[in-house]
Formats: C-alpha cells, sequence, structure tokens
C-alpha cells in the first residue's frame, strides 16, 4: 500500500481545542504530489535533542534504524483494536485516517481520546513496510489512549487486532522525542525491508501560547508474530 508521504516538519492542528491537546501533522503541498520516481520519501531535518532507546541493531536499511529481525510479513488486512498492556492500553478501536483538504492528516476526534487513527496511505499493521498509528495523549483535561506510549521501553509487546482475525505481535525496538520542527519524516513513513509500526503522539512541555506540545514522541516496533 502506498500513498502520500507527510513532510511532517511540524505538529500542527486547525481545529480549535484540538490545538490544545494533540500536535496534528502539518503536510506541505510538495509532499502531497506523491514520492519521487524512486519510491523514496522526502528528505527530512535530523531531529534535535532526540531521546533513543534501541533494543539491538546498529546499521541502517536505506536510510532506516536497524533492528531486531522481524517475522516473516502479513497479507493486508484492516487494524481494527489496539493493545499495548505496558502503556496501559487494552483493546483501543483503530479507525483509518487520511489527509483533509487543508493538507493537515486526519487525527481522531476528541470526543473519542480511546480511538486510534491507522494512516491508510502505509501498510496495513503486519504487511510489509512502516504502519504508522497515532492517537491522542489527552483530550479535555484526561489521558487519552497514548497518554503511557512515552513509558514504553524495549521489549515491550504492542498487539494490532485485524479485521482478518488474526493478530500482528510488534516487539518495540526504540522510542525517540524530537522536536516537533525536526521531524524524521524519511525515518518514519520511508520504505522499510520488512513490517514494522510506528506510533505518534505529542510528548514534552505543552506551551500554551503556541497551543502545541514542544515534541512529538515515536516509538519503533518489528513484527515478532
Amino acid at each position: 500500500m502506498s500513498g502520500p508521504t507527510p513532510s511532517l516538519s511540524r505538529m500542527a492542528v486547525t481545529a480549535g481545542a484540538a490545538l490544545a491537546v494533540f500536535c496534528g501533522v502539518l503536510v506541505t503541498g510538495s509532499a502531497l504530489a506523491g514520492e519521487s520516481a524512486s519510491g523514496a520519501a522526502p528528505a527530512a531535518a535530523t531531529p534535535a535533542a532526540a531521546e533513543v532507546s534501541p533494543s539491538s541493531g546498529t546499521g541502517s536499511r536505506g536510510g532506516q534504524p536497524s533492528f531486531a529481525v522481524a517475522a516473516e510479513p502479513m497479507r493486508a488486512s484492516r487494524p481494527v483494536r489496539l493493545d499495548i498492556p505496558a502503556a496501559g492500553v487494552k483493546g483501543a478501536p483503530i479507525e483509518a485516517v487520511g489527509l483533509n483538504a487543508d493538507q493537515t492528516i486526519e487525527v481522531p476526534s476528541l470526543e473519542r481520546p480511546e480511538l486510534v487513527g491507522w494512516y491508510r496511505h502505509r501498510p496495513t499493521p503486519g504487511e510489509k513496510g512502516p504502519a504508522v498509528l497515532l492517537g491522542h495523549v489527552d483530550a479535555y483535561g484526561r489521558p487519552a489512549v497514548f497518554a503511557k506510549a512515552h513509558k514504553l521501553k524495549p521489549g515491550d509487546a504492542i498487539k494490532v487486532r485485524r479485521a482478518d482475525g488474526k493478530v500482528a505481535t510488534f516487539t518495540v525496538d526504540a522510542l525517540e522525542r524530537v522536536d516537533k520542527d525536526a521531524f524524521p519524516t524519511a525515518k518514519v513513513y520511508g520504505a522499510t525491508d520488512s513490517p514494522e509500526l510506528r506510533l505518534i503522539t505529542c510528548g514534552g512541555e505543552f506551551d500554551p501560547a503556541t497551543g502545541h506540545y514542544e515534541d512529538n514522541v515515536i516509538v519503533y516496533a518489528h513484527l515478532a508474530a
């Protein structure tokens, strides 16, 4: 599955209160034009002040981080539920999200803080490539689905229940906190040789002057079973 690759140069949501609770993703017009002929993701700035905790591996694959060896890819199937025991997530519903007309990525409704968004222009969890799941950290002053995502550690399990009845089980490889203005687009959205997963939410301090959290938290994981 392929589609628009967000530049993710910063996180921003244009809908009122959403500014205060989720750093949505701003996408540039050039990114919406599609990927290059080679299929590579757009170039991205190197994260400033990132914190990474890899579980294994030190090399790279086509500009991607190299972690543990993943299981064999699964057939495409829409994700429906998410379980992350170490982050207190149990049976969180998943819905597909895409791009808004104003070139921002769609985000789950604040009225449903337990909802997870699957970016439908990337693989389904378990397929070859990086599947991407987005979630709020809080909503209207209450903890949301990814409130504890920043506590995940290498080795923690992430389970995605799929529409075909199968469960894609991922193992966390690393957690990275990056400045929202230095989002590692290619690292998150770029092609990989094996089935991988990215969880994206907000992190760091909340700046009331801008209505944004200062950082993004990104969890990297590989398919284990």
